[in-house]
Formats: C-alpha cells, structure tokens, sequence
C-alpha cells in the first residue's frame, strides 16, 4: 500500500485543497481548475481501469485473423504445383528472395496484429496525459500576474495592469494553492506510468511530472521573495 500512489489518496487530496481555494478564492478562476483537475483525476480512474481490463473481443479478432491467414497459406501451400523440371539457381534465387518477403510481411502483418490493443491503450493513456500537460500550463497562467514585487512596490498602475487586490498573506496563499494543484497534476500522470510501464508512456509521464516541477519552482521562487520581504519589514 505504502510502495504505489493511491489514486483515491489524490483524490482525498484534491478534494481538501478544493475546499481550502473555496474558503479564501471561490470566486477566483484558479478555483474553477482545480475543479476541473478533479474532473480529470476521477476520469483517470476509468481510464486506468480500462487500461488494465483485457480486451478479449479484439484479442479474440486479431487471432480469428491470424488464423484465417495461416489457414489460407496452407491451403495455397497445398494447391501449388511444381514443376518435375530441376529449376535453375536464377529460379531458386527468385522463389527463395519472394519467399523471404512474403514471411517478413507475414511476421511483420502478425506483429502488428498482436500489437494492437497495447497501442490503442498506449494512446489513449498519451490523451489523458496531454490533458495533464495542459492544464499545468494553465496552471502557470494563473500565477503568471502574481507579481510578488508588485505588492511593495510603489507606483502608478496603468489602464492594462492586472489588478493586483491580494496582500502578502493572500498572495502567499494564492502561490501555495498554485504549487500544490502543480504537485498533484505531476503525481496523477505519475500514476499512468505505474499501472502501465510502457516506453512511451513512461517518457510522457516524465515529461509532465518535470514540467509541474518546473512550474512549482518559479511558483516557490515568488513565494520565497514574499517570506524574505516581510522578514525584512518585520526586522
């Protein structure tokens, strides 16, 4: 239990930091992601499962046609005349070289048949994980206005700047909110490479997981501005 993620501990997770963006920033967009960040954690529960389901009617599919196709060669075998004529090495040379390609499209055919379902799964769970990227990214366009500089700084706003309505305290908690929604994106797309330890899965996983902590440290950056400046102020 305590050597995996739990999927239901992420949720249990999601659903507190919910709570918490409620009480201080409910009408904040930030509110409305991590919303939807739920929404895509409990697909992912599905999605999961499905991964991990066999598909006994493809697989059943692609041996039906991987039998129809070695009956059918057998029965060419079978039916195929030859001549009492010694054949001539050209002739031996073009039967086996035709031979040999028909058997690597035969195997390769047959490879690409039993791969199947393994390659459905692997793109619906890069789907699923592309969503994750994404919603990162919009992640990081909501802490992008955070200017933690901004909130000590003295000068006249212009028509275009972001309202900037959060103090210290709130901002600092807004960031928190953002590096903790950042943390939980990262470890549900750890949790596809886990259930399914594939190449190109793992590598897209990676890919989301270095990201959110790519983003979380720019997030951490403003937050440590914000404690270094009232450390001062307190000083």
């Amino acid at each position: 239990m305590y050597k995996s993620l739990q999927l239901v501990k992420i949720t249990d997770t999601l659903d507190t930091l919910e709570a918490r963006i409620a009480e201080r920033f409910a009408d904040c967009g930030l509110f409305q992601v991590c919303r939807e960040l739920k929404g895509l954690t409990a697909s992912s529960a599905e999605r999961i499962a499905w991964i991990l389901k066999p598909n006994w009617a493809l697989r059943a599919g692609v041996l039906l046609v991987i039998a129809a196709c070695i009956g059918s060669g057998v029965w060419g075998i079978r039916h195929i005349h030859l001549q009492d004529a010694t054949p001539s090495l050209t002739e031996f040379v073009q039967f086996t070289e035709a031979f040999t390609n028909e058997l690597v499209l035969v195997g390769a055919s047959v490879f690409f048949l039993m791969s199947l379902e393994t390659r459905i799964k692997r793109a619906r769970t890069l789907k699923a994980l592309h969503e994750l990227r994404s919603i990162a990214h919009v992640v990081d366009m909501h802490q992008l206005t955070k200017d933690p500089f901004v909130s000590y700084a003295a000068g006249q706003a212009t028509p275009s700047s972001p309202k900037r309505e959060l103090n210290a305290f709130e901002l600092r908690r807004y960031l928190d909110y953002c590096a903790e929604l950042l943390a939980l994106i990262g470890k549900t797309a750890a949790l596809y490479s886990q259930k399914m330890p594939d190449a190109a899965i793992v590598s897209a996983a990676s890919e989301v997981e270095s990201l959110c902590a790519s983003l979380s440290h720019k997030v951490w950056q403003k937050i440590m501005i914000i404690h270094a400046d009232q450390a001062r102020v307190v000083g």
